[in-house]
């Protein structure tokens, strides 16, 4: 956590973040990795006038998921870099006309930020979160490797018309054509 009024108005401040294993631990059970054998950031709090907060960083680590075909364990070696703005006294922009609060449609405007303390290792953690491969697949795996291989007889992998199932709601359209009772 970072409290922003000791940095004063325009103060910066650098952390080294390294998560202990208990941390890791919970971020892998959090995004539900299969691991998370290293994880490290460094991150940059800079404090600017007009209210603006700017939050940059790089995250190093490996992160271990399922691979999305096999189910075998991907590794993603991690190293990116972020940045994020915030801003503490984000007020609406009214339409001189209407009156009615505009929307910025600017992809980099300031994330709004309440109270002075900035919450910096959570924003690491959604980071990790992002940097994730959302796909992650084993090299050289595909489709077709991991489809059941069709039987003696069968097209394409479909099974013949003799095993097919009925159509699940083929008992109702018996139900239409009988007649009612009471009406």
């Amino acid at each position: 956590m970072v409290d922003l009024e000791k940095m004063g108005a325009s103060g910066s401040t650098a952390l080294d973040i390294s998560a202990s294993d208990s941390e890791r631990a919970a971020l892998t059970k959090r995004f539900g990795f299969l691991g998370l054998p290293a994880f490290s950031a460094r991150v940059t709090v800079d404090r600017r006038p007009g209210g603006q907060v700017v939050v940059e960083g790089r995250l190093r680590g490996k992160i271990v998921q399922a691979c999305i075909l096999s189910l075998d364990p991907v590794t993603q070696d991690l190293d990116e870099t972020f940045r994020i703005v915030f801003r503490q006294d984000l007020t609406e922009e009214l339409d001189p006309e209407s009156g009615e609060a505009v929307l910025s449609a600017q992809a980099d405007a300031p994330e709004p930020l309440s109270g002075n303390m900035l919450d910096v290792g959570e924003i690491v953690a959604e980071q990790l979160s992002l940097a994730a491969d959302p796909y992650p697949r084993r090299p050289g795996v595909k489709l077709e490797d991991v489809l059941p291989k069709p039987r003696q007889g069968e097209r394409g992998g479909r099974p013949p018309k003799s095993d097919q199932r009925r159509h699940p709601f083929a008992g109702l359209a018996t139900l239409r054509d009988k007649p009612r009772r009471g009406r």
